[in-house]
């Protein structure tokens, strides 16, 4: 055999007699075993998905919709559910993103927003009481003829709360005050026009009193009613989102305005 390659099989030896002396030190450095050594430290809870929202309902066109602001990278994609007919549901603060679709499902079946707001509370198991614990979620109904129902959790971060008014409900967590709730209802109340200038008036209004303590990020949109979109059988008046902006309510804005320029006469 040559030389080098003797030399090669020396080494390797060498190299596996030594492997459990190495791992035998890993464990006495560590006080752990030689697999754990590797295993992965669990995740890191979800920081709360700091919200505020509208839901609103207009009478004159039998619209429904909600919108809603947070500091959170793309908040439409769990907070608004909505179907035209039945209602439309906010989910927010220590998120459960099912309430959405149970609570348009119980709607669906007859049952009254304040009936939908206890049971899927009360059903919901509370599978992490300890970092992401039920008593501190949000949640928010309103049905296809403007009744409202909400719940705030008396462990959701603080300022948090939620107000009815006619026709509609603001919800929000981790806001400056109760001053922006009020200040959204009153704003609904006040303003005149289509729904999505009424909601996004809310919106306007309550970040004006404060908005989210820790800021802007994005903002989402969505108005439903049988049949009353662009397209045929399109029950979506509405569906707006802004995902990542310093100014989300400000570029909503600009989409609600765009967006009424397509939209199919009122019947």
């Amino acid at each position: 055999m040559p030389r080098y390659l003797s030399a090669v099989r020396a080494t390797i030896v060498a190299l596996l007699l030594a492997l459990p002396t190495f791992a035998s030190s890993l464990t006495a450095q560590s006080g752990t075993s030689s697999a754990s050594a590797f295993t992965t430290t669990p995740p890191l809870p979800w920081p709360p998905v700091a919200t505020f929202s509208i839901l609103g309902y207009d009478p004159k066109t039998g619209e429904v919709g909600g919108a809603v602001q947070s500091r959170v990278f793309a908040v439409g994609n769990g907070v608004l559910w909505a179907e035209a007919g039945v209602g439309v549901a906010a989910t927010q603060a220590i998120v459960d993103v099912s309430y959405g679709p149970q609570a348009i499902a119980l709607l669906r079946g007859g049952m009254k927003p304040a009936e939908v707001v206890k049971k899927v509370w009360d059903d919901d198991p509370d599978p992490r009481p300890v970092d992401w614990t039920k008593f501190g979620r949000q949640f928010a109904v309103i049905d296809a003829k403007g009744n409202v129902a909400a719940y705030t959790g008396p462990k959701a971060t603080d300022w948090a709360g939620d107000k009815q008014g006619t026709f509609c409900t603001a919800q929000g967590n981790i806001l400056a005050s109760p001053d922006v709730v009020s200040a959204m209802v009153k704003a609904f109340e006040s303003t005149e026009g289509h729904l999505s200038f009424r909601l996004l008036a809310a919106l306007e209004a309550g970040q004006i009193a404060g908005g989210d303590k820790r800021g802007m990020q994005s903002a989402a949109m969505v108005i439903v009613k049988k049949d009353a979109g662009v397209w045929l059988h399109n029950d979506v008046v509405v569906r707006l989102q802004v995902d990542d902006n310093p100014e989300p309510i400000k570029e909503l804005r600009r989409l609600v305005e765009k967006a009424a320029t397509q939209r199919r006469p009122a019947r």
